[in-house]
C-alpha cells in the first residue's frame, strides 16, 4: 500500500507547486525558521526528483530497519540550529535561487511520470542504496511519504492556504512511523500520557 500513497502525495505537492501564490511568496520566509518559501518548496519538490535518482541507481547490498534510519541520523534530534538541519536549509536555499517555481513543479511533474512506472516495478526484495545504509525500497519510499505529508502541510501554511487533503494510507502511515520516533525519543510511556491524559502530559513528544 505504501507504493500508491507515494505517488498520491507526490501528485498532491505537484499541485500545490502549481500554486500562484509560491511565485508571490518565493522569496518570502516560511512557517519554518531560516527557511525561504521557495527553499521550503524546493525541499519539498526534493522528495519526489531525488527518489528518481534513488531508484534508478545500482541496488544496495544490505538494508537495516526503517526506524534505524531514523535514529541513527544526527539530524532527528539535533533540532533546527543543529549541523545537519543547517546544511539541509543551505542547499535547498541555493538550489532554489537557481530555479523559479514554474521551473520546480515542472521538474516534479516530470519525475512523476517516470515513478508511476518505477515504483510500481521495483521489486519486493529491492534494496535501494543511500551511502552509509540502505533500506528495502517499501521502507525508503515510507520515508518520502512522511517527508512529503510533513513538508506540503508546512508549505500550505507558508503560502496561506488550507492544506490539501492527503491520501488516507499516507497520514495513516505517517502518524505510524512519526509515533514510533515519538516512543523512541520520549519513551511510551510519555506518548501515552499525552494521548489519553492531558493532565500527565509531557510538554512536547515531537517525533522531529
Amino acid at each position: 500500500m505504501i507504493r500508491p500513497a507515494f505517488l498520491d502525495a507526490a501528485e498532491t505537492a505537484m499541485v500545490l507547486l502549481r500554486d500562484p501564490m509560491l511565485a508571490a511568496q518565493w522569496s518570502a520566509p516560511s512557517a519554518l525558521p531560516d527557511f525561504s518559501t521557495g527553499g521550503l518548496a524546493r525541499h519539498l519538490a526534493n522528495q519526489v526528483t531525488q527518489t528518481v535518482t534513488f531508484l534508478a541507481a545500482p541496488p544496495g547490498e544490505s538494508a537495516i530497519p526503517v526506524l534505524e534510519h531514523f535514529t541513527g541520523n544526527a539530524w532527528v534530534t539535533s533540532g533546527v540550529d543543529g549541523p545537519d538541519n543547517i546544511d539541509i536549509r543551505r542547499r535547498s536555499e541555493q538550489t532554489s535561487a537557481a530555479t523559479t517555481p514554474s521551473e520546480l513543479a515542472d521538474s516534479v511533474e516530470v519525475a512523476l511520470i517516470e515513478l508511476r512506472a518505477a515504483v510500481v516495478a521495483q521489486p519486493a526484495d529491492r534494496i535501494v542504496d543511500l551511502g552509509d545504509w540502505g533500506l528495502k525500497v517499501d521502507d525508503f519510499l515510507l520515508t518520502r511519504v512522511m517527508e512529503l505529508v510533513v513538508h506540503i502541510d508546512d508549505l500550505a501554511v507558508s503560502l496561506g492556504l488550507p492544506t490539501p487533503p492527503m491520501p488516507q494510507t499516507a497520514t495513516e502511515a505517517t502518524i505510524r512511523l512519526l509515533s514510533s520516533l515519538a516512543a523512541w525519543r520520549h519513551g511510551s510511556l510519555n506518548v501515552i500520557r499525552a494521548l489519553a491524559r492531558q493532565e500527565r502530559a509531557p510538554t512536547s513528544i515531537s517525533a522531529l
